[in-house]
């Protein structure tokens, strides 16, 4: 089976710069919604109609997938056309590049009953008390179809059917190719309807989708929302149905690609994105933000932002820290409020509790970083790294100038600026010598100065 999915329109009504199915749902684009659900189906091929700014929609794409080119917008029939050589004696499921809610289960479903039935075609349908907007399903006495109208060509009688067209329909390849040579534009809109090619096969099949959310298209950013509300809760439920407690679903944003492991405890105002993966009995949020990170089990993020990092067993982190990319944080690491980690290795046991920002370090077991540590890593022109060794106690207010190697059991002062390497073992103090001069302020305040 081979999958074909329509993104040439324009999309006028999302009122945007950006082509329709490069808006996003959950933190990924339209298209690519509908095609990683077509990944699936374990298709031979993929390809997508472009057309209205082709060139933005390529850079979505990945390398697998084909492209044709609608250059006229001439209709679904058209769209079909601009891909004929695509079209192979190999079943063609038609997909819509703006309908991202459409599951897997679904299309399983549509195709088993196209291959049981050994239908020419074999169209999604479902029913809905008012179907205004939608092309109606057209059957003979025996319930077969017959034929697909779209609302503009439609009869007053024909307008009370309630069965609709969904869109998505699989052909046998050989079929589709006969029936696109026999559509013309015969319509109120001049175009050709894809929806006129199973009129002109023998046998067509249907099955009925029971949510009609599914197939829901989006057309404006109102629609836009509708979808992302739909796509979050099914997200959520099924997250809730498999072990994970969320406190509050109504404040909570969790993109479906997102697993978590039982007994985690999402808290309200949480977002989590991208290729997360969450462990077992965590405690997330509330007022947290995770994108693209590997986090282990046990673990505690309190009011926090993390990406692209990786934190292990038993990790602590928050209220106010951000990880940010290439942070790795061992088993019992705990990163306390405000502080800020970039490009980081934090190992076993070691602790960084206030006020601090620690970039292009590794850091040993059993450590200390003081609050108001920085690592001062970049020059102005390039970073530089600092390595800290294992059971280094380093005092509050110390400032790390890279690059600067600091070994095992040091200890450095409070204030101090360290600018070279440390041996183990050593006590570090980079400050100046204190000076107090007693009664100093009174006598100022005698000759009123």
């Amino acid at each position: 089976m081979r999958v074909l999915i329509l993104a040439a329109g324009m999309g006028t009504r999302m009122k945007s710069k950006y082509p329709k199915v490069m808006h996003k749902l959950m933190g990924k684009e339209l298209l690519n919604w509908v095609i990683d659900t077509a990944k699936k189906l374990n298709p031979s091929k993929i390809a997508v109609v472009l057309g209205h700014k082709s060139e933005m929609v390529e850079q979505i794409l990945t390398e697998d997938i084909e492209i044709y080119y609608q250059k006229e917008q001439l209709g679904t029939g058209h769209a079909v056309m601009s891909a004929k050589d695509f079209i192979n004696n190999e079943d063609i499921l038609i997909l819509y590049g703006d309908t991202p809610l459409i599951t897997e289960e679904t299309l399983n479903k549509l195709v088993n009953k196209h291959m049981e039935t050994n239908a020419d075609a074999t169209v999604l349908t479902t029913i809905l008390d008012n179907p205004k907007g939608y092309g109606r399903i057209i059957k003979n006495e025996n319930g077969k179809l017959i034929d697909i109208i779209e609302e503009a060509d439609t009869t007053e009688e024909q307008r009370n059917i309630k069965e609709i067209n969904s869109g998505f329909v699989i052909y046998k390849g050989e079929k589709l190719l006969y029936g696109l040579s026999k559509i013309k534009p015969n319509n109120n809109q001049g175009e050709y309807y894809l929806t006129d090619v199973p009129k002109n096969l023998n046998y067509v099949e249907t099955y009925v989708l029971e949510d009609f959310t599914e197939v829901l298209g989006i057309n404006n950013r109102v629609q836009l929302a509708e979808a992302e509300k739909i796509m979050r809760k099914r997200t959520l439920n099924k997250l809730m149905l498999n072990g994970v407690t969320i406190v509050d679903p109504e404040s909570t944003y969790i993109s479906p690609d997102v697993e978590i492991g039982q007994d985690t405890i999402i808290y309200p105002m949480t977002i989590i994105f991208g290729n997360t993966r969450i462990g077992e009995e965590c405690e997330i949020g509330p007022m947290t933000r995770i994108v693209n990170c590997e986090i282990g089990d046990f673990v505690k993020i309190i009011r926090s932002e993390c990406e692209d990092a990786k934190i292990e067993n038993n990790v602590s982190i928050g209220p106010y820290s951000r990880l940010r990319t290439g942070t790795y944080l061992k088993e019992n690491v705990k990163i306390g409020n405000f502080v800020e980690t970039k490009k980081t290795i934090i190992n076993k046991n070691s602790k960084a509790q206030h006020l601090t920002y620690l970039g292009d370090a590794t850091i040993g077991e059993d450590v200390n970083i003081g609050a108001g540590t920085i690592t001062c890593n970049y020059d102005g022109i390039n970073k530089h790294k600092t390595y800290i060794g294992n059971r280094v106690f380093v005092g509050s207010n110390t400032a790390l100038v890279a690059p600067v190697d600091i070994q095992d059991d040091v200890l450095i002062g409070a204030g101090s600026t360290i600018t070279e390497n440390i041996p183990k073992g050593s006590l570090a103090l980079g400050r100046a010598k204190q000076i107090t001069k007693e009664n100093w302020v009174y006598k100022k305040r005698e000759k009123g100065e």
